[in-house]
């Protein structure tokens, strides 16, 4: 038996309920946006984004106001949250903006890793240092944010026990690293 569903009703306790969710989605994916363009130094995007991840919250938060006792909308709103989370994280990623520096450790020379850098088209800088287990050598490579995943790939196959981090840069005085 199924129970008949007047249009009102459908609005309330399906469409509306959809509504919230899907808006908390876009404006939580806009707010993690908002939030990278800041780190990055993108101060005029980052108020422009923000404009509309509030606008976008103020019309879903006040469907949750105009309806406080219906816990549908509660939850719509919480998972909404939770979805757009993982959805802001994944665009991104996707986006990859920005520059990074990666730093490569190893106890051994390293001359294949490093040709194998430069014949990728990075710019390499290293030196030999002296640290608490003896020499060193360290490797610097600052990139574009979306080359990191080939870089990895290069460090893993030409010196698999290397240390590496990888860092956000936040400004660089001048665009001089290339990839081919």
């Amino acid at each position: 038996m199924s129970i008949p569903l007047s249009n009102p009703e459908i609005y309330s306790l399906v469409l509306l309920p959809i509504f919230i969710f899907f808006a908390r989605i876009a404006d939580v994916s806009i707010g993690t946006l908002r939030i990278m363009f800041i780190s990055k130094g993108l101060k005029y995007l980052a108020p422009f984004v923000g404009f509309f991840e509030i606008l976008i919250w103020l019309i879903a938060i006040g469907q949750i106001f105009q309806n406080l006792t219906n816990p549908i909308y509660y939850i719509s709103y919480a998972a909404g949250f939770a979805a757009g989370t993982f959805v802001g994280i994944v665009i991104e990623n996707k986006l990859s903006i920005g520059t990074e520096l990666v730093r490569i450790i190893t106890q051994k020379e390293a001359p294949k890793l490093v040709e194998s850098l430069e014949k990728a088209g990075y710019i390499v800088t290293h030196d030999d240092v002296s640290g608490r287990g003896g020499k060193v050598k360290i490797i610097y490579v600052v990139i574009d944010r979306h080359d990191a995943p080939s870089v990895v790939n290069i460090i893993k196959k030409y010196n698999p026990k290397a240390f590496y981090s990888i860092e956000d840069v936040k400004f660089v005085s001048e665009k001089v690293f290339t990839h081919h």
